[in-house]
């Protein structure tokens, strides 16, 4: 469902003074967790204006707003976060420009995974009660895709841009009754699309994850995202589902904890400044498939939100520890 943008996702009004936004203190255990992990990790949170993180990525108290247009810089300088997630980009397109403000902020080997506008990835348009409407004519539509996310996100974030990555909502009956439809129709739309960047597809659908859902990304060079949330199976059940099809690059999206919708998730969570309710289950999966792909001499992209156990940043520290502690377990049992 579209959504109008926050007034502290625009542009800054003119003259207005940009803040300085200091980074929090980092422990020294977490700086030897950044030094341990694997080479080809890189770990991010979904969208970074949380002021609930003062402490653990900010310094100060600092508004959402402020956050938004200029927080990228501390956040980068945290060891552990060297992604994140451009979430803003699905409710409507952002421009170069946008992009760049953005990039400006972060060093080189910083990446952002870019969402792209839900009008790509919905078949139908919304109305501002949330209802379904008219059938929408955008829906994979590859000139659109080319002139409103792929060429001004590349042209913004220039050696930045990570992951370009179409999440679909639930499909309907309609197209998962007969999900080739939908497969072909996915594959022709990525045919399209200019090569080079990584393109990667989430689902909530799990019908869709066919073997001929994976061999057409596989025939258009894209990658499965790997989307935990209540709506799809565990993640070693979708690890098993794509297994066959090669190695490749890791992409994951940790959202939302089993036994929550997204507004009971952001009441118990919120603001996002602790651990409530921890998934080690969920962590250790995680870890295990990052040490398989790196096996592969393939990278890893984890992007985790606040509504996976409470505070995505706090998520990462323990997933980095679970990573570092899977990879010697299997440099042992090879040794």
């Amino acid at each position: 469902m579209a959504r109008q943008l926050s007034l502290f996702e625009g542009s800054s009004p003119a003259g207005a003074q940009r803040p300085a936004i200091a980074a929090a203190p980092v422990t020294q255990e977490v700086r030897d967790l950044a030094r341990q992990l694997p080479p080809g990790i890189r770990l991010g949170t979904s969208s970074w204006h949380f002021p609930g993180w003062r402490g653990i990525v900010w310094a100060d108290a600092v508004s959402p707003g402020d956050l938004s247009r200029y927080g990228l810089a501390a956040y980068a300088q945290h060891p552990l976060l060297g992604a994140v997630e451009v979430d803003r980009s699905f409710y409507a397109p952002l421009s170069a420009r946008q992009y760049e403000m953005y990039a400006r902020q972060v060093p080189v080997s910083f990446r952002f995974v870019v969402k792209a506008p839900s009008l790509l990835t919905s078949p139908w348009v919304y109305g501002n009660d949330g209802g379904r409407g008219k059938t929408n004519a955008l829906f994979l539509d590859a000139a659109y895709a080319i002139e409103q996310f792929v060429g001004p996100a590349l042209e913004g974030l220039g050696a930045n841009a990570g992951p370009l990555l179409f999440q679909f909502s639930p499909l309907g009956r309609t197209l998962t009754r007969a999900p080739e439809q939908f497969v072909a129709q996915l594959q022709e739309f990525l045919s399209r699309l200019p090569q080079g960047p990584l393109y990667a597809i989430e689902v909530r659908d799990d019908r869709v994850i066919t073997r001929r859902f994976f061999a057409a990304l596989k025939e258009v060079g894209a990658r499965y995202c790997l989307g935990i949330h209540p709506r799809m199976p565990p993640v070693a059940a979708q690890a098993a589902a794509m297994s066959g099809f090669g190695p490749g690059p890791l992409i994951v999206r940790w959202n939302l904890q089993a036994g929550y919708s997204d507004e009971e998730a952001k009441v118990r969570f919120a603001p996002f400044d602790r651990l409530i309710d921890e998934d080690s289950a969920t962590r250790e999966s995680i870890a295990r498939l990052c040490t398989a792909t790196l096996a592969a001499s393939q990278e890893c992209t984890i992007i985790a939100g606040n509504k996976a156990e409470g505070s995505a940043p706090l998520t990462l520290i323990r997933l980095a520890q679970a990573i570092i502690a899977s990879a010697r377990q299997r440099e042992l049992a090879t040794s």
